[in-house]
Formats: C-alpha cells, structure tokens, sequence
C-alpha cells in the first residue's frame, strides 16, 4: 500500500505539459479544481473529465501510474460516496431499516466520487510534472505580493516545496522500518482494527527519529551552504511566459466560463 502513494514524486519530461511555466500549473490547477466544485450535471463533469484526459495524454504520464496513486485513497472514496448514497434527497428507490436510497442520493454519490477522483488527479499532474525546485519557484512568484505585507513568501515556498519531496522518501523510510519489524516477528496484516493500529506504533518512534534526523541535517547542508532565504538572491534560469501559457490559461477559463454557463441554465 505504501509503494502506491506517488504524492510528490516527479517524472521528468519534455512534453508540452511539462515545458509549461509552473505559475501556469498551479493557476490551472485552481481553475480546474473550482470547475469540478462549480460542475452539478453530468454535462459539467464530462468536460472537466475531457480536459484531464487530455492533460493526461499530452504530458505521456502511464495512466497506471495515475490510478496507482489512487489505490491509499479507494477506502475514503467509497466512505464518501456511501454516506451521500444513504443521505440523499429525492424519490425513494429502496428502503431498509432507517436508511433510504433515493435517486438524488445516487446521483450524489456517483457526483462525488467523480469529483474526488478527478481532483486528485488533476493534482497529481502538477507535481508529476513540475520539479520540486520549478515548484517552489513558481509558487515564489505568485505569492510575491504577499511580500508588502511583510509575509515571508519565499520560506512558505520553500516548505512547502520540500514537505512534497520528502513525502516518498518518508514512505520509503516507512517500508524499511516495516519490513525490519517483519524481520523481527512483528505482524501488521493480522487482527482487527484496533490491533493493527497497535501494532503500527513501534513505527512510529523511529519514523518519527528519522524525520528529524533528515531535517537536521537538511539544515545543516543549507547552512554549510550559506543559505539565508530569498534577499538578494538570483536564478540562471528566469520564467517567462510563452504563448503556450497563455493558451492554456484562455483555454481553462474558458472551460470554467463553459461550466459555469451550464450550471446557471441548469444544463
């Protein structure tokens, strides 16, 4: 299960997707994401689902890799999808003990678990397609204006940007220690819940010892370096827009616009 978490990782490109400049991304990603919010009809989401589609097909990402990444989340989605199933609204289709299903609580339910796996992966295309270091650039220079407010913009960049690199070496950190407690006799895949939740604390300690671990010496190496955040510093590489960025952004506004459109005449 740890091995399908791919949150983070990055696969290098040269595909159109990837040569986007990353404040194109992230504003995309916005975009896309208040579109599968604003979307109510299936009309909304099959555009929505078009646009990922192709945003798929054109940066060459395997779609097993996509879904792969889906597998930790499958138990949140059908949670999701049930709870809206058995709360819905609408004409009773079947009824037992103090539950209802009616043909708004499908509808629901069906709505939701597309909109949940849609956003995650539309997500997940930003940082499989974006370095970490283009990530936290990018995001640099859309936060810029909050600098007037005295907001350190680039250490918030730069955390968050390392938060997301550290999160497959932290789940591969967790596979070792899982599989040296296996070594020693320990079981994870047996008892009920509350057992295996137990059973899941002795990783916690070294996991925990190893985060910090790496944080302290991530801090050192930067401090060797005479790293002192982002006053005064310059980059060989300056992102400019191309006319690729720009017809990407006309294009997600349009579709946005598009869905919008539709939920307003109930379409």
């Amino acid at each position: 299960m740890l091995k399908d978490i791919t949150l983070g990782q990055y696969f290098p490109g040269s595909t159109v997707v990837h040569r986007l400049d990353p404040r194109t991304k992230i504003l995309l990603v916005v975009i896309y994401i208040a579109a599968l919010f604003t979307a109510n009809s299936a009309a909304g989401y099959l555009i929505a689902f078009f646009c990922l589609a192709g945003a798929i097909a054109l940066s060459k990402i395997r779609l097993s890799v996509m879904l792969k990444g889906l597998k930790p989340l499958i138990f949140i989605i059908l949670l999701t999808s049930i709870l809206n199933l058995l709360y819905g609204t609408g004409e009773v289709l079947a009824e037992f003990w103090i539950f209802r299903i009616t043909d708004g609580g499908v509808r629901n339910a069906v709505f939701m678990a597309l909109r949940i796996i849609m956003l995650v992966m539309g997500t997940f295309m930003l940082t499989y397609t974006t370095s970490p270091i283009m990530l936290t650039y990018g995001l640099e220079l859309l936060m810029s204006p909050l600098k007037k407010l005295k907001v350190p913009v680039h250490e918030l960049a730069m955390m968050m940007s390392m938060a997301l690199r550290l999160i497959p070496t932290l789940i591969e950190e967790t596979d070792k220690i899982m599989s040296a407690q296996k070594a020693r006799g320990a079981e994870f895949d047996t008892g009920n819940l509350i057992e295996k939740a137990r059973a899941m604390l002795p990783i916690l300690v070294p996991l925990f010892l190893s985060a910090f671990r790496r944080a302290d010496e991530l801090a050192t190496a930067m401090e060797a370096r005479c790293y002192h955040g982002g006053d005064g510093r310059t980059r060989l590489n300056v992102l400019r827009l191309a006319a690729r960025d720009y017809t990407a952004l006309t294009l997600g506004v349009l579709v946005l616009a598009g869905i919008i459109v539709l939920k307003r005449f109930g379409i």
